[in-house]
């Protein structure tokens, strides 16, 4: 999420809300906070080469046709980790605005810590099927993702990711599903209005009229798996006591790890010493003897 989108839905909400019926403030707000498109960042796509392209089909029930998702996977060769003879693997769940392809360094980055990666895109990014995205549309398309891993590596553990907006659909999965090994979030939020009311325009009273409410405060307490929450210490975006208030709210096993200088964008390779330190003492990977070769 962009902080000028956040802006203008503060200030524009109470002026849409008196003017225009409850369907198109619904339908400004998703365009809004997802931001649904086919755009990547930096030398993103350029990282995205060698990845492995998914189909993911599936008839919802929210809207009532049949969608397409687009993902990304990654595979983690055997010979990287230690004792292991299959890496776990990670549903990576992206934020707003960019297409699977911006999730590439971070999927890369989760790779080096011993993960295979499957990153999807929601309904209205990339090459999944064209449809403006919504909190209830995120989520099931991130259940139909869990249940395609479920179907074809029943084996393999699976732990499930989120960043900024994706921590969101994150939680909301894990706290329905029970065979998760663990859930990671990393510079996500409490809930929509929260974060509207930490920025500039916060004081206006318009929590009442955001529809797309995305309150993983009220969720986070059903995850039965251990629960790892990361924000970087100069997240300017989303701010980091959001983030702890999310922790505080959780179940243990949890960890909190703050990460010095890490932004709402850098935080997972900035802190990867500090990712690598805290997944092994929270759920017992990478392995010791890969934090060994690694120096930690």
């Amino acid at each position: 999420m962009r902080r000028l989108s956040l802006i203008a839905l503060l200030c524009s909400t109470l002026s849409l809300g008196a003017v225009t019926g409850c369907s198109l403030l619904d339908e400004r707000q998703r365009d809004w906070i997802f931001q649904p498109g086919d755009r990547a960042w930096g030398g993103s796509a350029a990282s995205a080469e060698g990845m492995d392209e998914v189909w993911i089909d599936f008839d919802s029930k929210v809207s009532r046709e049949a969608v397409r998702l687009h993902g990304l996977w990654l595979e983690n060769e055997p010979a990287l980790h230690t004792g292991a003879a299959q890496a776990p693997i990670l549903l990576y769940l992206h934020g707003a605005r960019w297409n699977v392809q911006g999730s590439a360094p971070r999927m890369r980055a989760m790779q080096q810590l011993g993960f295979s990666v499957l990153a999807i895109d929601y309904r209205g990014f990339g090459k999944s099927t064209a449809e403006l995205p919504s909190e209830d549309r995120a989520f099931e398309d991130a259940r139909a993702a869990w249940d395609w891993l479920a179907a074809r590596y029943p084996d393999r553990p699976r732990y499930i990711f989120g960043h900024s907006l994706g921590g969101a659909i994150a939680i909301d999965l894990a706290s329905k599903v029970q065979d998760e090994r663990g859930v990671l979030v990393e510079g996500t939020f409490t809930s929509i209005p929260e974060v509207a009311a930490s920025m500039k325009w916060g004081w206006l009273p318009i929590g009442w009229l955001i529809t797309q409410r995305m309150e993983s405060i009220r969720k986070v307490p059903y995850i039965g798996a251990p629960l790892l929450v990361v924000h970087g210490s100069n997240d300017s975006l989303i701010k980091p006591d959001l983030g702890r208030r999310l922790y505080d709210a959780a179940q243990e096993p949890k960890a909190f790890v703050v990460v010095d200088g890490g932004t709402h964008h850098n935080t997972i390779l900035r802190g990867q010493a500090q990712y690598r330190t805290a997944l092994h003492q929270l759920f017992g990977w990478p392995p010791a003897g890969t934090l060994a070769q690694a120096g930690e």
